[in-house]
């Protein structure tokens, strides 16, 4: 176990736990286990969640699926604060090596959820980028070993196709019109636009410094207010103004321009 992984001792000592647990569940099958994500790439704050992979040398067994369910469901009803920040999936290590294993269903435990589900959440090119390029080794060989290089235009190609869309997906699980959803809304556009450009992911802190400095100026107060509010986090009270929400879409038609543009 990779000494104090994050700045969280509470962090450190649940994700301890977690790679002890999940390696005896696992047995021989376990090859690892590492942090992806926003603890990955720096900047991470109390608002990130904790993004982690076990991998998996073979298929999960019924009686290694059960029990991981037990101890996903159980951790998010104790005391603390980061017990309820876990998100990760244990992909198969042949699927997680290369691009064609896109598409697989992986077990997966959403932020703040206590029910596992089989989802393509985290097989993705950019978490591939993330754990191959800058991935924290829990446990395990070095993440460069179990990952192929993700190429720049197969980053690229994800933005292209996942921007003009970003709106619509999101509107399946939070609205912009809640000033959560209306930031989170922005930022990933900027994480989008930096990495169409520059073929890298970076943190959300990173995206937006780089978008104040990079994007055309008429942007700069969203970007600058959507990094103001991250310290405010999720309040299902708290609606964004309309002027925000009118912003955020012509943001969004924006980047759909760029991504276009680039093709």
């Amino acid at each position: 176990m990779a000494q104090n992984p994050t700045p969280y001792a509470e962090l450190n000592e649940l994700l301890q736990e977690l790679t002890s647990k999940a390696g005896a569940i696992l047995g021989d099958a376990f090859v690892g286990a590492y942090l992806q994500g926003s603890f990955a790439l720096g900047d991470a704050d109390l608002q990130s969640d904790c993004d982690f992979l076990i991998p998996v040398s073979r298929p999960i067994t019924a009686d290694q699926e059960r029990a991981l369910r037990e101890l996903h469901d159980e951790i998010p009803t104790r005391p603390g604060f980061w017990t309820q920040h876990l998100e990760g999936s244990y992909p198969q290590a042949h699927q997680l090596r290369a691009l064609d294993g896109l598409g697989h269903n992986w077990l997966y435990i959403d932020h703040g959820w206590r029910q596992m589900q089989w989802s393509t959440h985290c097989n993705s090119e950019v978490v591939r980028w993330t754990l191959r390029e800058y991935g924290v080794t829990l446990a395990g060989p070095d993440p460069k070993s179990l990952v192929e290089v993700v190429p720049a235009a197969a980053l690229r190609a994800r933005m292209r196709r996942d921007v003009p869309t970003l709106l619509d997906d999101l509107a399946t699980w939070v609205s912009i019109e809640l000033a959560w959803g209306q930031r989170y809304a922005v930022t990933t556009l900027c994480r989008m636009l930096y990495t169409l450009d520059s073929a890298r992911v970076c943190s959300k802190k990173a995206a937006l410094l780089w978008a104040m400095d990079a994007l055309d100026p008429r942007w700069f107060e969203l970007c600058h207010q959507a990094m103001d509010g991250r310290a405010l986090g999720f309040d299902p009270e708290d609606a964004a103004t309309p002027d925000a929400v009118a912003a955020t879409i012509a943001f969004a038609d924006y980047a759909t321009d760029i991504s276009i543009k680039l093709e």
